[in-house]
């Protein structure tokens, strides 16, 4: 049985450093973002709000968190430096819910909340505040007396949101399960002022997730009323393709206004994007595939495939490069499918069991040519070269289908028979 991921009280959190992943220090905690959900359940830990030199607070999404140990967190080195806003459905955990008065479900009596403890959920990159330090006895800055202890969240009550009267908190809450696609469905059908509601409380992540299963008229319509700030920071946790599919959309002068308020990265990526026809392997492939060098072992290519936030598509195989290994990278040499990676001893050169046979596809290759070539070739991702031998990106199936449906396949909802997949009792 694996070992449960070390508990982490918030109160020793407090003041820690950032690092980014060369060391550097890059700012402070200052707090925990949590979201609260209805009735018990544990609320579910957002980021960090991480103060910079400059003074300047910013929110730092927990799955940009890499490591939490030791009186220090480390960061992708991919940070937003827009000032943090804190929106409906978020909590602080230290300066909103640390002193406050609560009950113990099976007494009811009142305690204090002294400290709240976060943990990382088994094989998922989800965290939750789970535990909860609290004091009995009555309340006050100079009541330092009575028996402390810890209990499960479930255990108190005061913190959760009413199952009534809570706008647009009470439905996330009730469809937070929901895959994007799932809850893109459920968005598309609700009123427009209702929509707009919801999409303003989801987080950066989850909203990106959910426009990418939207149709195009809905993007458009929720990407408008956000803040232009905000609809930038949901650009850039979009798919680059995604995101530049939908800028295509807009008007000249707002599509210019959001790509200056990106991250000059991000902006970048898209922009390149943005040159290619809609219809064009170029036009369909993300610009983050996993990239290594002819050095990089098996255990290296295993270690990048099993990234949480890949799609079951890109993980399916890793492209091998000279540096530089950002797109557009060095020449290219070859790729290496998941499987191959299975079958060779983790020591091996991923160099020396290149698949180096399969023409790559061409960033002009119009949508058939493209259809063509993952039906005759069994693929699910596919390298995009340019004349130079240097990969742009990938395209993946997914991408594919999804221009090669009817443009409303989006507002068609799918049912699936009733006991289909379950075998027989």
């Amino acid at each position: 049985m694996a070992a449960s991921a070390p508990r982490i009280f918030v109160s020793h959190l407090a003041g820690t450093a950032v690092f980014d992943p060369n060391g550097d220090e890059v700012g402070r905690v200052r707090d925990l973002v949590v979201m609260l959900r209805v009735g018990r359940r544990p609320p579910r830990l957002l980021g960090l709000v991480v103060e910079l030199a400059t003074r300047r607070h910013i929110f730092l999404p927990i799955t940009r968190v890499t490591g939490i140990e030791s009186g220090q967190v480390i960061t992708t080195g991919v940070l937003n430096v827009r000032r943090f806003e804190q929106r409906p459905t978020e909590r602080l955990i230290l300066g909103e819910m640390l002193d406050r008065r609560v009950r113990l479900v099976e007494s009811g009596e009142e305690v204090t909340v002294l400290d709240i403890s976060v943990q990382r959920l088994p094989a998922r990159r989800d965290w939750e505040a789970d535990r909860v330090f609290v004091r009995k006895g009555k309340g006050g800055a100079f009541r330092r007396k009575g028996e402390t202890l810890t209990v499960d969240w479930s255990a108190v009550d005061g913190f959760s949101l009413e199952e009534h009267g809570q706008g647009a908190e009470s439905l996330l809450a009730t469809f937070e399960q929901l895959r994007p696609a799932d809850l893109a469905n459920v968005l598309h059908h609700l009123s427009p002022k209702r929509r707009a509601e919801v999409a303003a409380a989801l987080d950066d992540d989850r909203l990106a997730d959910v426009l990418e299963e939207l149709p195009e008229d809905d993007q458009i319509e929720i990407l408008g009323a956000l803040k232009e700030e905000r609809a930038a920071d949901v650009l850039e946790a979009m798919d680059p393709d995604d995101a530049a599919d939908l800028l295509s959309e807009l008007p000249e002068d707002d599509k210019e206004r959001l790509l200056t308020l990106m991250q000059p990265d991000d902006a970048a990526d898209v922009r390149r994007l943005m040159a290619y026809e809609e219809r064009t392997a170029g036009g369909l492939m993300t610009t983050e595939p996993i990239v290594l060098r002819p050095d990089a072992t098996v255990a290296d290519a295993l270690a990048r495939v099993r990234q949480e936030d890949l799609s079951p598509a890109l993980a399916a195989q890793v492209y091998v490069c000279r540096p530089p290994d950002e797109t557009p990278t060095g020449k290219y040499l070859g790729a290496v499918h998941f499987q191959r990676l299975l079958r060779d001893p983790p020591y091996t050169l991923v160099g020396s069991i290149l698949d180096d046979d399969l023409r790559p596809l061409r960033p002009e290759a119009e949508l058939p040519v493209v259809a063509g070539f993952f039906a005759a070739y069994d693929m699910v991702s596919a390298p995009v070269v340019d004349e130079s031998g240097s990969l742009l990106g990938a395209v993946t199936v997914d991408d594919v289908l999804d221009h090669m449906l009817p443009e409303d396949w989006r507002e068609t909802e799918y049912h699936l028979q009733e006991g289909a997949g379950h075998g027989g009792s």
